[in-house]
């Protein structure tokens, strides 16, 4: 290693001298920002809704708000199941029962537009055996204040009263329940994810000591981000769902750059380095990737801040809080607690004890000089770059061909496991009253009407295709209302295209809108079209001029664009094969409803794209900066999967940990947003990284670096890298004797990290 990444030149900034100059103030620090992060992020979960599908400026939205406050009877979110037994519901006794749960009801302060089969004797309020009847009703208040009724009037109404028993149901009820199971599924996720990523680290590293730091940035990022969504819940809302992502991307993240930068310092350590000189290039070097790759990563995550519904904001305010954080703690503390531990960084060598219980002897494993096991497997690639290519961008697009037949839907109490309380409640509604109670619409009529002229619009809506009933109008003062019930599925593409030709209905004098499941999903459709091309725009302008900065190359950035969308094919395919058209529905406990919520896709994408680029930027560094060193292409690339591989694929592994265990949950879109960024996650480390970006570089060869010479200039002075630049001119490669091969000073138990079907380790040289 040659002697300028030995030493800590002057100009390496206060930051670095804060770190390594005072490390227990950093530490201690950190230490009381963690407490109060504590403190202020007490009881979030409790803040957050549960929802947040709808866009605040559709029409939907507005047909809502307006019929909740005029009409509180045409927007019942509550639901009482009253079943019967044995007796009808008709039964006196069963009447007189009903009665008494009616009359406390209208007696509960925040509930309005109480309504029920015994009062109004609609047939659509009663099963169809029988033995079941409905009392709906409206809870009014914003999700938190609606749960926090629920909560005080539940014990009250739920379970056997007298000849009856009573179960609970409705939107009002879906939502509490869902997020009571969500923050239960996160405590349990954590507890599978945190003792498997301490063995998993300890793995690689060898070293408990060095195994623990990770975790430590982790938990002060996720701490950290709670405080942060706290705080948003006082000024905006924030949907519960953002909890998992906090968690997943805190753990993940933390350990990426944690890895990233412990490596990059036990390198420096093996090499000679004081512990001082070896924080402070590993700063220089490492801590500026860290640095790059989190701004890719933000970036990726920032652009669902485009969209209206506060579902996809909310994961933009928790990732880009926690990988912000993620980095700080790794880029502070990670290194004070370095310069404090120094050598002893390798304390507690698990493998050693191993080793030594077996006999060996053996306290150092032999390094590779032609750089180990990652780099002949880059050399095997690139011998054979057109077939690998070609198989791989092959195979990629041949596991994203389902994707091609998606159908997006709305989310619904099916989300919910099995046995959920509201969930059976609504099948039961679902499957035995008539005319799919809570599945029509309602259409908004505002302006002065007469009798006559609302007879004549009630004539033009029954006329409309798709249309099997219409009831109304409900009329007060300037504004009315008519329940349309659609032929067909409550949200299928008929009932869409009836909000449609609904909302084209000429109505005279009136200003109309409609609302209910189908619309808002309609709403929600056209939301996310109008807003995508934006989304997508800022990620790949973002994406392109920072891998230019980080590269100087005009192809590079163009090839991480393509290959990490490749690398999503096989997450897209995988979600519409298994959760949407419901393969392995038995074996991962879910319920397919035959769509895929709408916003899922477009959180996926951006939450994978990040990570995707956040080792590409970890490979690219370090081929970037070999290339200016050696001038050689071949090699770079060799030298960059080298020193990289093992540890994208052991970070990706264990990211993928988390998410598995996030995926874990009962509530079917939190699996499958585990589970596919999991996939996405190994896709993108194991075959991208590895098969498709040597393959494809060594197509492009030299011409991989080329840029004019305006943008050559602009690089020149605003570029980034890992490491010290090149001198002026020098291009040739260094002797031997002052770098080494590439596998020299390899900390191989990071850099080999996972391969095959196990952990190939070996301990750093000059250890």
């Amino acid at each position: 290693m040659s002697e300028v990444n030995r030493s800590v030149p002057p100009s390496s900034g206060g930051w670095t001298r804060f770190v390594t100059a005072r490390p227990r103030l950093a530490l201690l620090a950190a230490l009381v920002i963690t407490a109060l992060a504590v403190f202020a992020g007490s009881g979030v979960a409790d803040r957050m809704g549960s929802g947040g599908w709808e866009a605040p400026d559709a029409e939907s939205t507005y047909a809502t708000d307006v019929l909740a406050r005029e009409f509180p009877a045409s927007q019942p979110n509550f639901l009482l199941l009253v079943d019967s037994g044995s007796a009808t519901v008709d039964a006196p006794v069963v009447v007189a029962e009903a009665a008494r749960l009616v009359e406390r009801l209208e007696a509960e302060p925040g509930i309005s537009g109480i309504g029920s089969y015994w009062g109004t004797e609609s047939p659509a309020l009663r099963s169809e055996d029988g033995h079941e009847a409905i009392i709906a009703a409206r809870i009014g208040g914003d999700e938190k204040t609606a749960g926090e009724t629920l909560d005080r009037i539940a014990p009250a109404f739920a379970g056997e009263r007298g000849p009856v028993t009573v179960s609970l149901g409705g939107p009002v009820a879906v939502q509490h329940e869902m997020q009571t199971i969500i923050q239960e599924d996160l405590l349990r996720a954590e507890l599978i994810a945190l003792p498997v990523t301490l063995v998993l680290l300890v793995m690689v590293f060898g070293s408990a000591v060095a195994a623990l730091l990770p975790l430590g940035v982790g938990i002060v990022a996720i701490l950290g981000t709670n405080a942060v969504l706290r705080g948003l819940t006082e000024f905006t809302d924030v949907s519960v769902f953002a909890m998992n992502l906090t968690t997943a991307l805190g753990l993940g993240l933390a350990i990426d750059y944690a890895l990233f930068i412990v490596r990059r310092f036990r390198e420096e350590l093996a090499g000679g380095a004081d512990p001082r000189t070896a924080v402070g290039t590993t700063l220089r070097t490492a801590g500026r990737t860290v640095l790059f790759s989190a701004l890719t990563v933000a970036v990726s995550l920032s652009a669902m801040l485009v969209f209206p519904q506060y579902f996809l904001r909310s994961f933009a305010y928790a990732g880009i809080a926690v990988v912000l954080l993620a980095a700080a703690a790794a880029l502070i503390l990670l290194p004070a607690a370095l310069v404090l531990l120094g050598h002893r960084i390798n304390a507690l060598d698990l493998r050693r004890l191993l080793r030594r219980r077996r006999g060996t002897g053996a306290t150092e494993a032999p390094v590779s000089p032609t750089g180990g096991g990652w780099a002949r497997f880059a050399e095997l690639v690139m011998r054979r770059a057109p077939v690998f290519a070609i198989v791989t961008a092959v195979g990629l697009v041949l596991l994203g061909l389902p994707f091609l037949g998606v159908k997006f839907g709305t989310a619904d109490d099916r989300q919910l496991p099995a046995g959920a309380e509201s969930r059976v409640v609504q099948e039961h509604i679902r499957e035995g009253f008539p005319g799919s109670p809570g599945g029509g619409l309602e259409m908004l009529v505002e302006g002065e009407g007469t009798p006559a002229a609302y007879a004549a619009l009630k004539d033009r809506i029954e006329k409309v295709p798709g249309v099997l009933g219409v009831d109304g109008p409900v009329a007060a003062d300037s504004a009315a209302y008519f329940s349309v019930l659609p032929d067909g599925e409550a949200v299928g593409e008929g009932a869409q295209q009836l909000v449609r030709d609904l909302r084209a209905m000429p109505a005279d004098s009136f200003d109309t809108s409609v609302t209910g499941t189908a619309a808002v999903l309609v709403d929600s459709k056209d939301a996310i079209a109008d807003r995508l091309p934006w989304a997508i725009g800022i990620i790949v302008v973002v994406t392109l001029l920072l891998v230019f900065l980080l590269t100087g190359s005009v192809l590079i950035p163009l090839q991480a664009v393509v290959l990490n969308a490749l690398s999503l094919t096989a997450m897209f395919g995988a979600v519409v094969w298994v959760f949407q058209d419901g393969h392995l529905s038995g074996i991962l406990a879910f319920t397919s409803t035959g769509d895929i919520e709408t916003t899922l896709p477009v959180l996926m994408f951006c939450v994978a794209f990040g990570l995707s680029m956040d080792y590409g930027v970890f490979l690219l560094s370090r081929i970037k900066e070999e290339y200016d060193r050696t001038g050689d292409h071949e090699r770079s690339v060799t030298f960059g999967l080298s020193r990289t591989g093992g540890l994208i694929t052991a970070a990706a592994v264990i990211l993928a940990v988390v998410m598995v265990a996030i995926g874990t949950s009962r509530v079917t879109n939190t699996k499958m947003l585990g589970l596919g960024i999991a996939l996405a996650v190994l896709m993108d480390a194991m075959v991208v990284r590895s098969l498709l970006v040597p393959a494809v570089m060594k197509l492009t060869g030299h011409a991989t670096w080329w840029a004019p010479g305006p943008l050559r200039a602009f690089h020149q002075r605003f570029g980034l890298s890992e490491g010290d630049p090149a001198p002026a001119g020098s291009t040739a490669p260094e002797a031997p004797g002052d770098r080494g091969a590439p596998g020299d000073a390899e900390p191989s138990a990071e850099a080999e990290g996972i391969s095959g079907a196990g952990v190939e380790i070996a301990e750093p040289v000059g250890r």
